[in-house]
């Protein structure tokens, strides 16, 4: 496993990745604020920080300056892997077939699922997304299109849906 943190617009991008598949990545450059993403039993003690131009980080940070350039469908190919029930395993792929420019509601997102009925499990799922940006639980919002809470902030999911087209 391997940190490594990209410089974007919105801040320091950081990712956790291990065997080419980021396991957790967010907003920030405090490596423990990535770890903390992780269930406490996936979560290791102590992971080396490396460049961007690591061979087992490099295309993953390439992915992000793609994105971050315009190319927003760059993070669509990368691996992610999450560790969660069958619902949120079900419903984190879900995420990334939502297109850019094109977000859903709650409701929406509970409905395309297939559990329209869980708009709370539907929210809790989006609240445990751990490889953020890569897994766009940015894409979900509040069913009066307000934005919602976000792990690395509203402003940071503004900009992100703002770059997307929203």
């Amino acid at each position: 496993m391997k940190l490594t943190t990209i410089s974007t617009p919105d801040g320091p991008f950081t990712a956790l990745v291990d065997d080419g598949a980021v396991l957790a990545s967010g907003w920030t450059a405090d490596p423990d604020a990535i770890l903390a993403r992780l269930p406490s039993a996936d979560r290791p003690r102590r992971v080396p920080s490396v460049p961007n131009s690591d061979p087992d980080v490099a295309a993953i940070a390439n992915a992000v300056q793609r994105y971050y350039g315009g190319e927003l469908s760059a993070i669509d190919d990368v691996a992610v892997r999450q560790f969660g029930t069958a619902l949120q395993l079900i419903g984190w792929q879900a995420l990334r077939e939502i297109p850019p420019g094109a977000p859903l509601s709650y409701t929406e997102f509970a409905a395309f699922v297939g559990r329209p009925a869980a708009v709370r499990a539907a929210a809790a799922i989006c609240a445990r997304n751990a490889p953020a940006l890569f897994v766009p639980c940015h894409r979900v919002l509040r069913s009066d299109g307000s934005l919602g809470g976000f792990a690395w902030g509203v402003d940071v999911k503004r900009s992100l849906l703002e770059r997307e087209g929203r």
